[in-house]
């Protein structure tokens, strides 16, 4: 066996530094992230000590990439991106533009081409896909509408930028500075025909492909992609499942790159939203988390090898100026637009926050400009250094924006009361103003039960909640089964039940029980842990799905805890009974063909 080998001291190295750092920082109270990105300075090139292979860092990152978006394409269908597109696309457009011509500005100051400027800019004021998503996920956002207008406008700034990496190339050959490449297809119509298209068309060629691989994704894609992994999953085969699934992901993005010249991060994104019309696209989700979590570590830890330290010493005013621009200048921008599509202020509040970093196509811009002679090698040193600081500094922004809000709700309805207008146009003006759509108040509930989580589980334990008359209210982070339950008249509460402040919300303290039907054991060893510590007597009941995590669950302080697999073999068992040996029948109240677990296991039998 070689003792050569970069590909597994590269992936070894990244992920036990990024483990160590990141447990590091989140002992100090810090995201994982910042962790993840000393980590990646470590061993860089740039500090001593072991360097990582440098070219393929970024690749490994990249799957990550692929991975996250074919994820968020899981959970965001069609419907939802043709929802925001109102508020997406012209919003995205206008933030571009305000954000690259800060940026231009000052390449200009510094004395750049007019093209070096430009590509600066245009690197300042795309937003990162891999930052953003974490950032809504921690927060259980991207099923909200602020999550899918956030994501919606970084669909557009992607397209924006796959339309930018063709014309830079053509912008530097009409202007005669750099050294630029042809555009393959254009170069073959020349060679064959003789016809010489130009920039305008380049952009009208780059257009078409874009179009022509959205029109295929979803007229064919959106039936044989879910036709595949119907087929698959009929097989019985759960490895087989897992591969067809990294397959499709890795597959269409790449294809979409080759094939269409899109980026391998929108390719997965398309891939993942037709696989979401299936019943499948949950367990599709389920499959591709582990991988999908390690590689964008990775992403992370190669961006950090990019970064030299050096440079906050010898550019500290031009770190800034790119500092500002990144996080301020571009937060408030997009915070203005949101508010003047009349958008409630915690959604422009959060856009905002969203946007505050820049990320994986930035540096894509920078590289590539520097390699076509636009950009000098400074400005790609800049864009490495705002990277990485903003993306440090993106959880605090959401931490002000978070504390922001209050403060502007209150000077709102100040200034209606203010109002000299007669009540009446007062009460008009108050009903005028954008209300948040998951906004939370707590509940006026004492003595009651909580359940969190209402999907396969919670929803049986709800219905028979709420036919017994028994008070209690529902923890939930879907936006689609919110609206559900609150159509139903059951009150609801949005948010992640691990967060303290949701579980007060919940009037933990004064509830008699609670009930937890979310599958991740981890986070509900969070919950029982804090939900013990609040209310000591309170009932706690949570489900498992193994030995381990029944004991794990137990230890944390759960009262009961029911095993899904024991009590569908019990039942089961019950239901043979009652044909081989004459017992009584299985109560259930839903049919004889029907079994549902009880709270109480049945007794042992022998």
């Amino acid at each position: 066996m070689p003792h050569d080998t970069p590909l597994i001291s590269t992936i070894v190295g990244g992920i036990v530094l990024a483990f160590i750092f990141g447990a590091f920082a989140h002992r100090l109270r810090m995201p994982p992230l910042v962790g993840y990105l000393i980590a990646g300075v470590l061993v860089g090139p740039h500090t001593p000590g072991y360097v990582a292979d440098q070219s393929l860092a970024p690749e490994l990152a990249e799957i990550g990439v692929i991975l996250l978006m074919f994820g968020v394409g899981l959970h965001f269908s069609v419907k939802d991106l043709l929802s925001v597109r109102g508020i997406a696309v012209p919003g995205a457009i206008v933030q571009i533009v305000f954000a690259t011509l800060l940026g231009w500005g000052l390449g200009a100051f510094m004395g750049w081409s007019t093209g070096g400027s430009l590509v600066f800019g245009l690197a300042l004021s795309v937003a990162s896909t891999v930052v953003l998503l974490k950032a809504l996920q921690e927060r259980r956002l991207v099923e909200t509408e602020r999550g899918r207008i956030a994501v919606g406008w970084l669909i557009v700034e992607d397209l924006a930028m796959v339309l930018a990496l063709v014309l830079i190339p053509a912008a530097a050959s009409i202007g005669g500075e750099g050294h630029a490449p042809v555009e393959p297809l254009s170069a073959g119509l020349n060679r064959l025909f003789g016809l010489d298209l130009g920039i305008g068309g380049m952009i009208a060629m780059t257009l078409v492909k874009v179009a022509l691989f959205v029109a295929l994704m979803l007229v064919f894609g959106r039936k044989l992609i879910p036709w595949t992994m119907h087929r698959i999953a009929h097989t019985g085969s759960r490895e087989l499942f897992r591969l067809g699934v990294l397959a499709i992901a890795l597959g269409v993005a790449f294809g979409a790159a080759k094939l269409f010249g899109v980026s391998l991060a929108l390719g997965a994104f398309f891939a993942g939203m037709v696989l979401a019309e299936s019943e499948l696209s949950h367990r599709a989700a389920q499959e591709s988390l582990p991988l999908r979590d390690a590689f964008a570590v990775l992403f992370f830890v190669s961006v950090g090898m990019l970064f030299d330290p050096n440079i906050l010493i010898d550019k500290p005013l031009p770190i800034l100026a790119t500092i500002f621009i990144i996080v301020i200048g571009k937060s408030v921008a997009a915070f203005l637009i949101v508010l003047a599509f009349k958008k409630p202020l915690g959604t422009a509040l959060t856009i905002s926050a969203s946007l505050g970093q820049i990320g994986e196509f930035s540096f894509i811009l920078a590289a590539f400009g520097v390699e076509l002679g636009l950009l000098p090698e400074e400005g790609r040193d800049l864009i490495l250094a705002g990277a990485i600081i903003s993306i440090i500094l993106n959880p605090l922004l959401f931490f002000l924006c978070d504390r922001m809000r209050p403060l502007l709700d209150g000077a709102k309805r100040e200034d209606v009361v203010a109002d000299p207008a007669p009540a009446a146009d007062a009460i008009a003006a108050q009903e005028e103003m954008p209300r948040e759509d998951d906004e939370v108040h707590p509940t006026a509930l004492s003595g009651h039960a909580i359940l969190v989580g209402y999907g396969r589980v919670g929803s049986i334990v709800g219905q028979n909640l709420k036919s017994s008359a028994t008070p209690f209210l529902v923890i939930e982070d879907s936006d689609k089964r919110i609206g559900e339950l609150k159509a139903q008249g059951i009150e609801t509460l949005s948010g992640n039940a691990v967060m303290r402040e949701t579980l007060d919300l919940a009037n933990l303290s004064g509830a008699r029980s609670i009930a937890i039907a979310i599958p991740n054991a981890f986070e509900a060893c969070r919950i029982i842990e804090q939900a013990r510590s609040v209310n000591p007597s309170i009932l706690i009941v949570a489900r498992a799905h193994s030995d381990a995590e029944v004991d794990e669950l137990k230890q944390y302080g759960a009262d009961t805890v029911i095993m899904g697999e024991r009590e569908i073999a019990l039942g089961m068992v019950d239901r043979l009974a009652q044909v081989h040996h004459e017992s009584v029948p299985y109560e259930d109240g839903h049919g004889p063909d029907t079994i549902m677990p009880t709270d109480d296991p049945p007794p042992e039998r022998e």
